[in-house]
């Protein structure tokens, strides 16, 4: 059931969606604090998979059937 607020419903995100969002976030703190080597994620890159993670979670929130 979605949750409305200010004109539009905030829905939850799919389970491919949240797996996606929380795969990306879980690398990027594993890289950032347990300095594992991940061949697609630089350590200057870090905050960008990071925000990647939140954009796809916000995204699954913010539109229906996502």
């Amino acid at each position: 059931m979605p949750y409305r607020r200010g004109g539009f419903a905030l829905t939850p995100p799919s389970v491919v969606v949240f797996v996606i969002s929380l795969v990306l976030a879980a690398l990027a703190l594993l890289v950032h604090y347990a300095h594992v080597a991940v061949p697609i994620i630089n350590t200057s890159r870090v905050f960008d998979v990071l925000a990647i993670a939140y954009i796809a979670l916000m995204i699954g929130v913010l539109f229906r059937r996502v």
